[in-house]
């Protein structure tokens, strides 16, 4: 399956919903539908084409069809991902990095503004003994 043909299926929020409940635990179509709020046509239709990028499998449970979600697209896509992934990483560390040194500066700045302070000002009068 192409990682063009996953992304597809995953644009739309309805089918992200039903593959985070998927996530959580095979699921009957009813309780998809009950879960979603969507109808029962509509929401075998999301599973249609869940199905057809290879994101769900269907099992035959007596008169249920139980759905569940195959973890093999998602492994593709993480590694698809994983080096962009990494260049996120480095810029969130960099951007960390920034904000400790501005951080550190302010603190060094409040610092020296409170030493400061405290030495200058009317001199403090004696309390009566």
């Amino acid at each position: 399956m192409s990682n063009a043909s996953l992304w597809s299926a995953l644009a739309d929020p309805h089918r992200r919903a039903i593959v985070a409940l998927l996530l959580q635990r095979p699921r009957p179509v009813g309780e998809i539908v009950e879960a979603c709020g969507l109808s029962q046509p509509s929401t075998s239709k999301h599973l249609k084409v869940l199905r057809e990028a290879g994101l769900v499998r269907v099992r035959q449970d007596a008169q249920r069809r139980v759905y569940a979600l195959d973890p093999a697209p998602i492994a593709a896509l993480d590694a698809w991902l994983a080096p962009y992934r990494t260049l996120w990483n480095d810029s969130l560390d960099a951007l960390g990095r920034r904000l400790d040194e501005t951080s550190d500066a302010t603190s060094d700045d409040a610092a020296s503004d409170h030493t400061s302070d405290d030495t200058e000002g009317p001199p403090r009068r004696a309390d009566p003994p």
